[in-house]
């Protein structure tokens, strides 16, 4: 077929196919995010990479973390994706980048990552593993991003409070407080010098100001999750003498932080004007999908599915493969979560105001 023949034969084909189907038709216009921002703060259940560039035993920038998320192992302590994760895919923005390693800090607008693994809201929580992020440093973080990063970015400070007013601030930190503090009696003195009530009360307090800081930066839609059941993870409960499939007295521990929580997001609430603190129910829930792991579409809610150090008390071993169906299981390694089961807490939350109170994310979105 000669060079002009063939351009006419697709020019026909183009007016013909343009004929039937119209550019609307054939390719849906992208839609525009439900907010302008997704900033995450936390510990290994929303870190997303920080930790990669920290002199710190607690990484996981290896296989078999990552195994099923779309670029492999990123920093993420799971096999895929985490909850926050999932909310940035329903508000339409991108995954919320590390921001310590990230190489775009001056030109990104959709939010960033702070979240760090073995860290805590005590500054000294973890630190006998490595460099981690508490949340002080994390917030101070969010400072320099506000000041610095947006402020190239906005023509003014009033552009920069509206913007930050509509995003959305989702917060998961709290349980290392007790797994790398309270419970290590041969490394800290805290379980010696605070009884469980007193102990919730001094992380709360401390939470209570680092969340009045966030605030102050623009913070106004902040949802901070509740510590899930500790005493069900594989580090625990091989370790401890327990009945059952939790160590209970552990468990009790993070229920007497939770219920404080309750009292100090509503505290926040009704006394920061515009604010909206939502609490995340991560407790019940998760503690329901161990017990009753089969309504989940679940088997497993005992064990890590990869092969872990310390016979499945701690994080995987690097190179070595994981159980074939990670989907089934509750734990991936013996601290963090599947894939499966962040969807169903992420999911929940955007769409319960239940499981996400007083309003879900999707409500949140809206108020």
């Amino acid at each position: 077929m000669s060079q002009h023949c063939a351009f006419n034969f697709l020019f026909f084909f183009f007016i013909i196919f343009s004929t039937i189907f119209p550019r609307n038709v054939v390719a849906n216009e992208p839609k525009s995010p439900l907010a302008p921002a997704l900033y995450v703060l936390g510990d290994s259940l929303f870190d997303s990479g920080n930790n990669n560039l920290l002199p710190t035993l607690a990484k996981a920038n290896f296989m078999p973390y990552g195994r099923n998320f779309a670029t492999g192992s990123t920093g993420r302590f799971t096999n895929g994706r985490t909850v926050a994760d999932f909310i940035a895919e329903f508000l339409g923005l991108p995954y919320s980048p590390p921001y310590i390693s990230s190489l775009r800090r001056s030109s990104t607008t959709t939010g960033f990552n702070y979240a760090s693994g073995s860290c805590g809201i005590l500054p000294e929580t973890g630190l006998y593993i490595g460099k981690c992020l508490n949340l002080g440093d994390q917030i101070n973080l969010f400072k320099r991003t506000v000041n610095v990063n947006l402020a190239r970015q906005f023509e003014s400070y009033s552009e920069i409070k509206d913007y930050l007013s509509k995003s959305i601030f989702v917060i998961s930190i709290g349980s290392n407080d007790y797994l790398n503090n309270y419970l290590q009696p041969d490394i800290y003195a805290s379980s010696l010098r605070y009884s469980p009530q007193s102990f919730a009360k001094l992380l709360n307090d401390a939470l209570f100001q680092h969340l009045q800081k966030l605030y102050k930066l623009g913070a106004r839609k902040v949802v901070v999750f509740e510590l899930g059941p500790i005493g069900c993870i594989p580090s625990v409960t091989r370790q401890y003498k327990h009945s059952g499939k939790c160590v209970e007295e552990i468990n009790q521990l993070v229920n007497i932080f939770n219920t404080q929580l309750r009292t100090t997001l509503a505290t926040l609430t009704s006394t920061l004007k515009g604010s909206a603190f939502v609490l995340g129910h991560a407790n019940g829930l998760g503690y329901d999908a161990v017990i009753n792991s089969n309504a989940y579409g679940l088997t497993d809610s005992s064990n890590p599915c990869c092969v872990t150090w310390q016979n499945g008390t701690s994080g995987c071993i690097p190179g070595t493969w994981p159980c074939g169906d990670a989907d089934k299981h509750y734990f991936w390694d013996g601290f963090h979560l599947t894939e499966a089961v962040y969807s169903v807490l992420g999911r929940q939350c955007i769409n319960d105001n239940k499981i996400c109170t007083p309003m879900s994310i999707k409500q949140l979105v809206q108020a």
